[in-house]
C-alpha cells in the first residue's frame, strides 16, 4: 500500500493539472471503489474550482471553492494519471487495464485526470465544510511527521504508557500520521533500535535519536519519488526508487550493510519486520 512520501508524489504531481482549475465534470464509470460514492458526488463537484491540493497522513485532501472538502486514498493499487497539452499522456503501461479508468475528473483547459484501481480499495468522499475534522477518519490523526509538532518530546509523551512493540506504536496513526511498515522498519534500523523493543522505552536520548531519523528517512523518500514495489508509479508513469535505498526492508537473509550478519524477518500484527539482531537492541 502507497505510504506517506508515494501519496505526497502524487499530490505534488497533480498540483498543476488539477489546483486552480474548475472541474466541468466527473465521469463516473463504476457505483463504488471500497466504499459507494457519496450522495450526487458528480452533481456536487461539477463547476466546482479546486483550490489548494494538500495531504493528510496518507490521505489526499482537495478544497474546493463550493466549501466541501474532496478526500481521496489510492488504497493498494490506486493511481492518477494526466493528459492534455503541457503533460505527458500515460498509457497505464503500469497501472493495468484502462478497464480499471473508475473516475475520470474533466477539468478546464482540455484537461484529463483519471484514478486507475485494479483492486479498487482506494476511496473518495466529500465533507462538508467543517465535517472532516471532526469525522471519526481524521479527527484521532496524530501529527504529521515533517511537522514541528512530531518530535522527541513528543514521542516521550505518547509513548509513556504503552507496552506495544515501538514497531507496531508508530504504525498506529494516533502517534504519527502517515507512516507505513517499510519506512518504520527503515528508520529503526537507522536508530539503531529494536522493533521488538517496548514503546515506553523508547524516552530521552533514544527519542532524541529516533525523531529526527523519521523525518530524514520520510524527506529521503518524498525525494526519491517514493518506492516502486507493488503497483506504484507517479502520476507521468515514472518509477520512484528509493527501494534501491533500503537498508533492511525485503532484504531478509542478505547481509546488513553495517555488520554483515543476515537480515531477519518476523512477522508483527500480521506484517512483516525487517531487521538486524546485531545492529538494533
Amino acid at each position: 500500500m502507497p505510504e506517506l512520501p508515494e501519496v505526497e508524489t502524487v499530490r505534488r504531481g497533480l498540483i498543476p493539472a488539477m489546483q486552480g482549475r474548475v472541474i466541468e465534470r466527473v465521469e463516473l464509470r463504476r457505483a463504488d471503489l471500497r466504499f459507494p460514492f457519496p450522495d450526487d458526488f458528480s452533481q456536487r463537484l461539477q463547476g466546482v474550482k479546486i483550490e489548494r491540493l494538500d495531504r493528510r497522513a496518507k490521505f489526499l485532501m482537495v478544497e474546493l471553492s463550493s466549501g466541501e472538502l474532496l478526500t481521496m486514498h489510492l488504497g493498494m493499487t490506486g493511481r492518477f494519471s494526466i493528459e492534455g497539452e503541457g503533460f505527458d499522456i500515460f498509457a497505464h503501461a503500469i497501472a493495468g487495464n484502462p478497464k480499471h479508468d473508475h473516475v475520470v475528473f474533466h477539468l478546464e483547459d482540455n484537461l484529463k485526470v483519471t484514478f486507475n484501481d485494479p483492486r479498487r480499495f482506494g476511496f473518495m468522499e466529500l465533507y462538508r465544510a467543517g465535517e472532516a475534522e471532526k469525522s471519526k477518519r481524521f479527527s484521532k490523526l496524530g501529527p504529521e511527521p515533517l511537522s514541528n509538532h512530531f518530535s522527541a518530546a513528543h514521542l516521550n509523551e505518547v509513548l509513556q504508557k504503552k507496552s506495544s512493540p515501538i514497531k507496531s506504536a508508530l504504525l498506529d496513526q494516533r502517534v504519527v500520521a502517515g507512516l507505513g511498515n517499510i519506512y518504520v522498519c527503515e528508520a529503526l534500523f537507522r536508530a539503531g533500535i529494536s522493533p521488538t523493543r517496548i514503546s515506553s522505552t523508547i524516552k530521552g536520548k533514544r527519542a532524541e535519536k529516533l525523531a529526527p531519523i523519521v523525518k530524514d528517512v520520510i524527506s529521503e523518500a518524498i525525494e526519491a519519488g517514493g518506492s516502486s514495489i507493488s503497483d506504484f508509479a507517479q502520476t507521468d508513469g515514472k518509477l520512484g526508487y528509493f527501494q534501491h535505498n533500503f537498508l533492511v526492508y525485503g532484504r531478509e537473509n542478505e547481509p546488513c550493510k553495517v555488520c554483515d550478519k543476515p537480515v531477519q524477518r518476523i512477522s508483527q500484527s500480521g506484517r512483516s519486520t525487517f531487521f538486524c539482531a546485531s545492529c538494533q537492541k
